[in-house]
């Protein structure tokens, strides 16, 4: 995918954080953006903004991903959307909490990529998985975050198999950050949480990934690794503001 100009892109929980400025750095490459969200008054003013295809409805609802591939036909899709997981040490979890990240983030995963492989997408797409760096160090006061986000690392490695089996052009990938983004309500979230645990300041914890990754800067990464043919064949990319893009095995 050299350009992505003219391509057409579909965003889950694209209204905010991460998935939003993945939609701002998409739409300045000239994609005509879907995006699918929960939240109604977030997606009419990203209509006013960037004349966007708004899609309400809940990312884990089975009807809704088909529906949207269908109505959309997307040749990028970014499963973006997730739940922001309780911060607290395992003794202080209900499964409830725990779970959430499973439920959510696992669960609308699961949904979009088998209406992907089931529609099909078309010969040359590209679904990008939101992971975690907790998918490779672990997140001991995420619940079972780390574990949800490493199942849907090796859903994209399950879901290129299938693809591979039946002959289809699309590619799944997991986009892996390997530092907290402290910019959003989630990252910030986290870190505070770590934070307090450690016995630092936020902005000390967060200093110790380096410089910080910015949702711009990450989002600049995820059209480079769309456009970079480098980058084509991997089945994990990590991203962290040191070091750029690297293939994960």
């Amino acid at each position: 995918m050299k350009t992505l100009h003219g391509q057409v892109a579909l965003v889950t929980g694209g209204s905010r954080g991460l998935g939003l400025a993945v939609v701002e750095a998409l739409h300045a490459r000239g994609a005509k953006v879907a995006v699918l969200a929960r939240d109604t008054t977030a997606l009419r003013e990203l209509e006013s903004r960037f004349a966007i295809t708004a899609l309400p409805g809940d990312a884990t609802d089975p009807r809704v991903a088909d529906d949207a591939l269908r109505r959309v036909r997307p040749s990028v899709l970014v499963l973006n959307a997730g739940a922001t997981p309780l911060v607290a040490p395992l003794d202080q979890q209900t499964w409830e909490s725990f779970s959430a990240p499973w439920n959510t983030d696992v669960k609308a995963s699961f949904h979009w990529v088998q209406a992907a492989l089931r529609l099909p997408l078309a010969a040359g797409s590209r679904v990008l998985l939101s992971s975690s760096g907790a998918a490779v160090s672990g997140s001991p006061l995420s619940g079972g975050y780390a574990g949800a986000k490493r199942t849907i690392w090796l859903m994209a490695g399950y879901a290129n198999a299938v693809a591979k089996a039946q002959g289809l052009d699309v590619r799944f990938q997991a986009v892996v950050p390997r530092q907290i983004v402290g910019a959003t309500a989630l990252g910030r979230a986290a870190a505070e949480g770590y934070a307090r645990h450690h016995g630092k300041t936020t902005q000390e914890f967060l200093a110790g990934f380096g410089a910080p990754l910015e949702p711009r800067a990450y989002a600049e990464h995820v059209v480079t690794l769309l456009t970079d043919s480098e980058h084509e064949g991997a089945t994990a990319l990590g991203i962290h503001s040191g070091t750029g893009i690297e293939v994960l095995q």
